[in-house]
């Protein structure tokens, strides 16, 4: 099912804001987050277009907030559940910034991420948890994921995806989880909350 870090089952659009890992590395941490763009806006390609430096900033008076950022998740899950891939989990992606979780510093260097199409704070779609908790077994079964985190929670205070929309509860059951793999503060049922408009 896999290639070099890439996924058969998923749709491979290649983003060229990806690394090296360091070496040696443990890819231990899954990272989920949210996306839109414009935020709450769904369906189109811009998400697929920022990851792969092809977005026409002057297309929207939200682009221009973010013009320049060059930034890359390995998967992003749309809201009818289809799946695609933008770099290898093999390599580095640019998704969780500065941040800093389980004792260590720069999330990129040893974790996967992945992006819901949404907004923080909204609810998400049966059809995107469904390819979620297809997805994360596979990756586990490659890598050895030891933790699953959202974007909130390792860069607490700058980021607040997926947010309180993000049910917890629900993903934890459909894979069977541990709750020490996930952070404490997901153990409450999720909550709609407001937004605030980041891209990644």
């Amino acid at each position: 099912m896999w290639r070099q870090g890439w996924y058969r089952f998923a749709a491979q659009l290649p983003s060229p804001n990806f690394g090296p890992r360091p070496h040696p590395v443990n890819i231990d941490l899954l990272v989920l987050h949210s996306i839109s763009l414009p935020p709450g806006q769904y369906g189109g390609p811009e998400v697929q277009q920022l990851f792969t430096n092809q977005l026409d900033w002057q297309a929207n008076p939200y682009f221009r907030q973010i013009e320049g950022l060059t930034v890359s998740a390995h998967f992003f899950i749309r809201r009818n559940g289809e799946l695609w891939q933008f770099v290898s989990c093999d390599d580095r992606a640019w998704h969780a910034g500065a941040s800093c979780y389980r004792g260590r510093d720069n999330c990129n260097d040893d974790s996967i991420g992945i992006e819901l199409e949404g907004l923080e704070g909204e609810i998400f779609e049966a059809a995107q948890y469904e390819t979620l908790s297809a997805l994360c077994p596979v990756i586990m079964s490659q890598y050895p994921i030891a933790h699953i985190a959202g974007h909130e929670h390792i860069a607490p205070g700058r980021k607040n995806d997926p947010g309180a929309g993000f049910d917890w509860s629900l993903f934890k059951n459909n894979l069977g989880l541990d709750s020490r793999s996930l952070p404490a503060e997901t153990s409450g049922s999720h909550r709609r909350i407001p937004h605030k408009d980041t891209p990644i």
